[in-house]
């Protein structure tokens, strides 16, 4: 069975959430799941609490050297340890990875303004069809091995691009990205419930879609190659994943066809 990708961001993740309890059920009802985390808010916490500045350009955070240090621990290590010790918790099964892990994602630096900003340009999906198919949830983390001139470094990538990249790279079934906002919306502030190709790039284009919305959209063109489906659904709501492989009711869908 193909799997369903699922980002899942720090706005989504609260102390009310479902969202760990809708992925342990849906596992154990056999559904194949692989999980792309964010992480940005507690990124900008920690860089606060070191003193250390953040910006962003285009919805991706400005990356130079310190901060990169802080982005690694928070996304390889306090988000996706503590991600797979509450699916564990519930009784689901779940490892967690980065995208650095068995070279699962490789990146080339965006530009120097950004610092160590990647663009994806591989990826090797076995390390996550292994943990596949024995049983358990990829946790994985959009940090990714790059470099800079001829020295190895790790990078740090856009969750979005990252999902968007996995699910073009699996031949996923549905991408679904959980964000605090209920899809895309025009410029009179009417949600858009479902668009093609052609129409999302024309939202990319126009500047109607904004800030954390465009590398979302982006992700979804890149992964419609091989997905048929990519969602953009309001991950806040009780039992918005479960209710989203239900029916699907709600946010926006973007379309191959």
């Amino acid at each position: 069975m193909r799997p369903i990708v699922v980002k899942i961001g720090g706005s989504t993740l609260d102390s009310q959430d479902t969202t760990i309890e809708d992925l342990v059920q849906l596992q154990k009802e056999g559904v194949p799941l692989v999980v792309v985390h964010g992480g940005g808010q507690l990124i900008s916490d920690w860089l606060a609490r070191l003193g250390i500045s953040t910006g962003f350009v285009n919805g991706l955070r400005v990356t130079d050297a310190a901060s990169l240090k802080v982005v690694i621990a928070v996304l390889g290590g306090l988000v996706n340890k503590e991600l797979v010790l509450a699916i564990q918790a519930q009784g689901g099964k779940a490892i967690g990875i980065s995208g650095s892990d068995g070279n699962l994602l490789q990146a080339k630096v965006r530009n120097l303004d950004l610092g160590y900003v990647g663009d994806i340009i591989a990826v090797d999906p076995i390390p996550v069809k292994l943990l596949l198919k024995a049983g358990y949830i990829p946790l994985v983390a959009p940090i990714s091995r790059g470099s800079v001139g001829e020295k190895a470094t790790l990078l740090n990538v856009n969750g979005d691009a990252a999902a968007g990249e996995i699910a073009k790279a699996l031949t996923a079934r549905k991408l679904i990205f959980l964000t605090d906002v209920d899809g895309i919306y025009d410029r009179s502030g009417k949600r858009l419930p479902k668009l093609s190709i052609a129409e999302a790039k024309g939202i990319l284009a126009s500047g109607i879609a904004s800030g954390g919305m465009i590398p979302k959209i982006e992700a979804c063109l890149k992964a419609l190659a091989t997905v048929p489906l990519a969602r953009i659904i309001d991950g806040t709501k009780p039992h918005a994943l479960l209710k989203e492989m239900a029916n699907g009711e709600g946010g926006t869908s973007i379309v191959a066809r």
